[in-house]
């Protein structure tokens, strides 16, 4: 029986993801340096630890840049592009969904507190979440599965009773490790990615009903 489910945030509640690869894509260019997105997408859904962008376009060009200049300029495009940040079509209606279950509900996140608090108090919907876990209560982010062990000793429930969301490899992988049943929803920026096992791939959260999640 399902008792909980849980969130990725980024690419998933809100679509983060797109825009950060479009801004530091935009950067890259300008300095005559195409980024893969097979390269950007080892850091999608964790860390910078294993591929840097500031680091790597040093690399690229031989020289020192000025972090602080890229970081505001990333900023700016982010924001340029990201818009008014809306919530990701299906999401607000499964929320509801396994409220009106009695269903669990948490966030488990490689981004920071901050970062997920502001967007969900922002899109009103902190209040849904039983649960939030970001990178401030783990020792290692996605896709060590520490961030899952984690939210399910938090919400009291086994694995066979929770049933991750994610859009990324890095969090598949996470839940995987966890030992919890993962359906994948990939965006834009992960949709031609390479997901290893996984339980189910969805267009959109909108997919979802409770005779899925009881499937």
């Amino acid at each position: 029986m399902v008792k909980a489910l849980i969130f990725d945030f980024d690419g998933l509640i809100v679509d983060t993801e797109t825009p950060w690869y479009y801004a530091f894509r935009d950067i890259y260019a300008e300095h005559g340096v195409e980024l893969q997105l097979d390269l950007w997408s080892k850091n999608v859904g964790t860390s910078f630890e294993e591929f840097h962008p500031y680091q790597y376009l040093e690399q690229a060009l031989q020289r020192k840049i000025d972090h602080e200049r890229m970081q505001l300029l990333s900023e700016q495009k982010y924001e340029a592009y990201l818009g008014q940040a809306v919530i990701l079509p299906g999401v607000l209606e499964l929320l509801q969904l396994a409220r009106d279950h009695g269903i669990q509900l948490a966030v488990a996140s490689s981004s920071t507190r901050e970062w997920v608090h502001g967007y969900l108090l922002k899109l009103d919907l902190l209040h849904y979440f039983d649960i939030i876990h970001t990178s401030e209560d783990v020792k290692r982010v996605k896709p060590d599965p520490e961030l899952y062990v984690l939210t399910l000793q938090s919400l009291g429930v086994k694995t066979s009773e929770a049933i991750v969301f994610e859009d990324s490899p890095n969090g598949l992988k996470a839940a995987n490790a966890a030992g919890i049943r993962c359906y994948i929803v990939p965006n834009e920026v992960t949709r031609k990615l390479q997901f290893p096992k996984h339980e189910r791939r969805l267009t959109s959260l909108a997919e979802i009903s409770m005779e899925l999640l009881y499937s």
